[in-house]
């Protein structure tokens, strides 16, 4: 099966997956950034969570490799300010604004077109950005059980149950 295929599954698994789980809804998306709905951060812990059992079994087994990115502080420090930013604006995260699209929230346009612009920008800033923010804190291509200095299942259990408490709290506080 071609990899585009597999990509269009689960794109689509994905999408359905995030209009279930109600995390497509406006209210959730501020009820998350405001810290009183957990429905989105429980969301996107147990697809961690899930994807970090399920892509380490696989490296185990053989199946398939890890290509890592390199860790760069300088770089993710201001994604991640970027990324929330736009989320506080707009009140979608780049996979929510998809999917509101497809439920005919043209709201999401706006969102749409501020990635467009904002990867044409970054394209533009690329050069000046590779002197200056993407050397800022390079630390390759590294893990936490290599920092560590311990067996990936280390981390990953522990990692784990943590979730799996945190989703218990969660419940128990009724976010």
């Amino acid at each position: 099966m071609s990899p585009l295929l597999y990509g269009l599954i689960t794109g689509i698994a994905f999408g359905f997956l995030l209009q279930r789980g109600g995390v497509l809804r406006y209210d959730r998306q501020i009820g998350a950034l405001r810290l009183m709905d957990m429905t989105i951060l429980k969301f996107m812990l147990s697809a961690i969570l899930v994807a970090m059992v399920g892509v380490y079994l696989l490296k185990d087994m053989g199946i398939v490799k890890l290509n890592l990115k390199p860790t760069i502080i300088g770089a993710q420090i201001l994604g991640g300010l970027i990324f929330g930013l736009g989320w506080g604006v707009l009140g979608y995260c780049p996979g929510t604004q998809m999917g509101a699209l497809g439920e005919g929230r043209w709201d999401a346009v706006w969102g749409i077109m501020g990635m467009l612009l904002g990867a044409a920008l970054y394209a533009e800033a690329y050069p000046i950005m590779k002197t200056t923010v993407l050397t800022w804190g390079v630390y390759g291509k590294i893990t936490l059980p290599q920092v560590l200095g311990v067996n990936h299942w280390l981390v990953i259990v522990p990692l784990v149950f943590g979730g799996i408490g945190l989703f218990l709290w969660f419940e128990k506080k009724g976010l």
